[in-house]
């Protein structure tokens, strides 16, 4: 498991995880994914979505269930979420969402955190919220040090953004993990699949 997790992408994940709410074929998986606007984490295109499918299927995380065809069209083959990509889905998110130095990752994580408890999220982001503050703690006072120094505030210009970018997500860190730890959100998969594939489920301004 851990070798199939380790060669997981980002997008791999989010197909394994949208597949929990029920099988699909590759075109529905997109149509439903750029609906909510998943394409904001990842790229994805018919080439990318068909490739990450085909690897997530010799790899034993998905698997065919049927074949069916819509007029003139092609044949379009349905995948199930196996045993082992439940678990691989889990056990990516549990592997990223501590971590700071992937943040492409991160966002992906982030947004497939549901798929653990709220107590183990909990851990993972004050895990990582100690780690951020070590970082901004490095930057800040570089930053700080530098300008006692005089120099010259062109050459400090993405070390001051680098700086504001981890004060705000420190920040940030903070009030979710309030909210988490007072119960101010609902936590989990949806309890009804067919309500996450409506019209502006998980859908936000691109950013």
């Amino acid at each position: 498991m851990k070798d199939a997790v380790d060669r997981l992408t980002p997008l791999g994940v989010i197909v394994l995880a949208l597949l929990r709410e029920g099988d699909m074929h590759p075109y529905e998986m997109i149509r439903v994914l750029r609906q909510r606007r998943d394409d904001r984490l990842v790229p994805i295109t018919n080439g990318t979505m068909y490739h990450t499918v085909a690897r997530l299927t010799r790899a034993g995380l998905l698997a065919e269930v049927g074949t069916d065809r819509d007029g003139n069209r092609p044949e379009r083959t349905t995948y199930s979420l196996t045993t082992e990509g439940r678990d691989a889905v889990a056990d990516w998110v549990r592997r990223e969402l501590g971590r700071i130095d992937r943040p492409a990752e991160f966002r992906v994580a982030l947004a497939e955190a549901h798929n653990l408890d709220r107590e183990e999220v909990e851990d993972l982001l004050t895990a990582r919220r100690a780690a951020l503050t070590a970082e901004y703690t490095i930057h800040r006072d570089g930053l700080g040090k530098s300008r006692q120094r005089r120099v010259p505030e062109q050459y400090l210009v993405e070390i001051d953004r680098q700086t504001a970018l981890l004060d705000a997500e420190l920040r940030w860190t903070d009030e979710f993990l309030a909210r988490l730890q007072n119960t101010d959100i609902d936590w989990g998969p949806p309890q009804h699949p067919e309500t996450a594939s409506g019209p502006g489920y998980r859908e936000a301004t691109p950013s």
